[in-house]
């Protein structure tokens, strides 16, 4: 009981096990596969081989008398070697197959214990079955098989002599009927063909022979049979070969796919799940269908998505209630700057009190941002249904270039869109974003900042571009990470407080969409690129 234990909890084992077994049944299989081949055409062969003399004797024995046929049978009996019996098809031993094959005019063959063959062959127009057993099959037979084809040819003449000729034609034996002597026999052969002898011609380079044999005609002429090529049994082909191990190795093939392909499936449910995890989607878990390896993996998995849901949960937790705690204790300090500065009219100490307030402004500011922020990464922010309407998005775009353009009057700013492009979204926030990405372009841009709006066949894109001094290439992932800042120091000269790009991918990762930065080809700034997903392709009329 210990093996199926250990292939139960060890899926690689299993897998590997499994294939194991697969090849050895598959090489079973294909062992086997070419036996049954092999015996099949060699079953073949040896009908085909013996449907030719089967057919001579039944035809010469159909044409005697019921009187003689006894003795002529125990006749050919000894001159063949060959035992000859007659038998009535009911009392006959054969099963169904069997007599339909005889019933169509086929021989069957069966191979006895000893090596030999015993022939059955049904007469024609007769509910009998000639029945032949030798042990061998031999020169001795095949002279004596081919000298009765000589008598029972000459005893015809012309035309009927092709049709008796043609009613013994077998796919193993051709027989051909000339007018002229065979021209690839030796000076030996011939004469001894002249003198009514039969002629055996081997074929070494075939594994094959033939037999020749002079006939009389009525003109006082000749005719001359040849029976054969008679060729040995060849092995299976290289073509027939080739598709049966073909079709072995395509059995192989499924085989192993399916085995394989179990164990991807419950992969590829992992990957998928990590892929949500990694999105956003931290109530995901992996269905435990067993205690295996793979099972035990998705228990681990679903143990981590739980604790990294719980720390992050706790962590913006903890940033909510710190953001709002900090609340009051700015409140109290503006509530006692205003009230100095009511109680002093220096203009010294109203000049520091207005430091202090923008201070405090600046703090109320970035309590907001850090609020925003925790909220879009929060469990509301992830999984939970957008309440979306459709959004116009050269009119938005607008709206942000007219809120920004008083505070930057030493930039240019425009919106570039060659027709109104509508898109599903949360409009508070996409419009948030958009203005962060804008707010974020004017506070490094020289002199221009550019809006453009482009609609693509399955997303809406928004390409935010100046021509400052760009995104680093090593830094365009770290820039959206909180607090990011391309240098180390403390001032705030270009504005915000390094949550605004967080923001923005946080909602467009929240819409589905992505967001991204790269150089402007334009202006030679930097561009950053909005993509939010059509959930419906736009229609064209005309």
């Amino acid at each position: 009981m210990a093996l199926p234990r250990v292939l139960v909890d060890n899926t690689f084992l299993r897998v590997y096990v499994l294939i194991a077994l697969v090849l050895v049944l598959t090489g079973g299989l294909a062992v086997g596969g070419f036996l049954l081949v092999d015996k099949v055409r060699r079953e073949h062969y040896h009908e085909q081989l013996a449907t030719s003399p089967m057919a001579l004797l039944t035809a010469q024995l159909v044409e005697l008398p019921e009187a003689e046929r006894e003795a002529w049978l125990q006749r050919q009996s000894e001159e063949l070697d060959i035992s000859l019996a007659l038998h009535a098809l009911p009392s006959h031993p054969l099963g169904y197959f069997e007599r339909a094959r005889l019933e169509a005019g086929r021989t069957l063959v069966e191979t006895l214990d000893g090596g030999g063959w015993r022939l059955h062959r049904m007469l024609p127009g007769e509910p009998r079955v000639l029945s032949a057993s030798l042990s061998s099959l031999g020169e001795h037979q095949l002279l004596g098989l081919t000298g009765m084809l000589g008598d029972w040819l000459s005893a015809v003449q012309g035309e009927q002599r092709r049709e008796r000729l043609k009613g013994l034609q077998g796919s193993a034996i051709p027989l051909v009927l000339t007018e002229a002597p065979p021209e690839d026999l030796e000076p030996a052969q011939l004469a001894r063909l002249q003198e009514a002898e039969v002629v055996i011609r081997l074929l070494p380079q075939r594994w094959a022979l033939s037999l020749y044999l002079r006939l009389p005609t009525e003109q006082d002429g000749f005719e001359w049979v040849q029976v054969g090529p008679l060729n040995a049994f060849e092995a299976m082909p290289l073509s027939l070969s080739i598709l049966l191990a073909v079709i072995i190795l395509l059995g192989l093939a499924g085989a192993i796919y399916v085995i394989v392909r179990g164990v991807e499936a419950r992969m590829a449910r992992l990957e998928l799940a990590a892929t949500r995890i990694a999105s956003g989607h931290l109530d995901t878990r992996v269905k435990v269908e067993s205690g295996d390896f793979m099972g035990r993996l998705g228990m681990a998995f679903n143990g981590m998505a739980a604790q990294v849901q719980s720390l992050l949960r706790a962590q913006q937790e903890m940033i909510r209630a710190v953001s709002h705690e900090l609340r009051t204790p700015v409140a109290r300090i503006r509530f006692a700057v205003q009230m100095v500065e009511d109680m002093t009219e220096e203009e010294a100490v109203r000049r520091q009190l207005g430091g202090i307030d923008d201070d405090i402004e600046e703090l109320d500011g970035l309590i907001d941002e850090i609020l925003t922020y925790a909220r879009l990464g929060g469990d509301q922010g992830q999984g939970m249904a957008l309440e979306t309407e459709p959004v116009e998005c050269r009119a938005m775009a607008q709206r942000v270039v007219e809120a920004l353009e008083p505070l930057h009057r030493q930039l240019t700013l425009e919106v570039v869109a060659s027709s109104e492009i509508e898109v599903e979204a949360e409009p508070r926030y996409l419009q948030r974003a958009l203005q962060n990405l804008v707010a974020n372009a004017c506070s490094h841009a020289h002199s221009a900042v550019r809006v453009t709006l482009q609609a693509e066949p399955r997303a809406v894109r928004l390409d935010v571009e100046d021509d400052g001094p760009g995104v680093p290439e090593a830094h365009r992932q770290a820039v959206f990470k909180p607090f990011a800042r391309l240098d180390d120091s403390r001032t705030r000269r270009s504005g915000g407080y390094g949550l605004g790009l967080s923001i923005v991918q946080k909602i467009m990762a929240w819409h589905g969409g992505s967001a991204m930065v790269d150089d402007s080809p334009s202006l030679g700034g930097a561009r950053f690129t909005l993509l939010l997903p059509r959930r419906h392709p736009p229609r064209i009329d005309g």
